[in-house]
């Protein structure tokens, strides 16, 4: 379990074009480490040692290794968002079932690190409290939609489907990203056909 004191905070932030390059650089090697070794099994000195600096530089821009997990989670959380809002706006809520979906899903099998990170999201204050984030900034996204499209659904109804169909896509596309292809297609497949069915019943009430 994290210590909800640790700080995870970059020591850095980076301004100048070399030190951004020099941090992508630390937070690409430390994802591909964290991918193959998982977090747990991965050093400070294993990240200076894969990115080309000393373990005092390295220290010099995070304080520990989870400022490092910290770093990557951010980074995945502002991919996802940003692919979201270049989605949903070209799409129907009923395109937007498979799209979305299908979207989550590649990210988190092929997004270096994704699960690896992820996994220990509920040992981790600092990546639950990120989660939150990105769970919350999806349901507005989404709640708009609704209201857009399903001006007559009751606000409460809205506002706990726009919290309740990203929250179970997530868990179930993160396990799915965790079974062999065959399994993790099929589990992908019912989630597409509960979400839809879902969707479904809210729209029929609306109209």
């Amino acid at each position: 379990m994290t210590d909800e004191s640790i700080d995870v905070s970059p020591r850095r932030r980076p301004v100048q074009a070399r030190s951004r390059e020099r941090v992508n650089s630390i937070l690409n090697h430390a994802a591909g480490i964290f991918h193959d070794q998982g977090v747990d099994g991965t050093s400070m000195s294993a990240i200076a040692r894969q990115s080309g600096m000393s373990l005092a530089s390295l220290y010099r821009y995070f304080p520990n290794k989870a400022a490092i997990v910290h770093a990557i989670a951010e980074r995945h959380v502002e991919k996802m968002e940003q692919a979201l809002r270049a989605k949903l706006p070209h799409l129907s809520l009923n395109e937007a079932v498979d799209e979305l979906i299908d979207l989550f899903y590649d990210f988190y099998r092929t997004e270096s690190a994704y699960s690896a990170i992820w996994s220990g999201v509920e040992a981790m204050p600092e990546l639950r409290a990120l989660d939150l984030r990105e769970l919350y900034s999806n349901a507005r996204d989404l709640e708009a939609r609704l209201e857009q499209e399903c001006p007559e659904l009751p606000a409460d109804r809205r506002q706990t489907a726009s919290l309740l169909l990203p929250r179970s896509a997530g868990t179930i596309l993160r396990l799915a990203a965790t079974l062999s292809d065959d399994q993790g297609a099929l589990l992908v497949q019912e989630m597409k056909t509960m979400a839809r069915a879902y969707l479904g019943n809210l729209i029929g009430q609306d109209r």
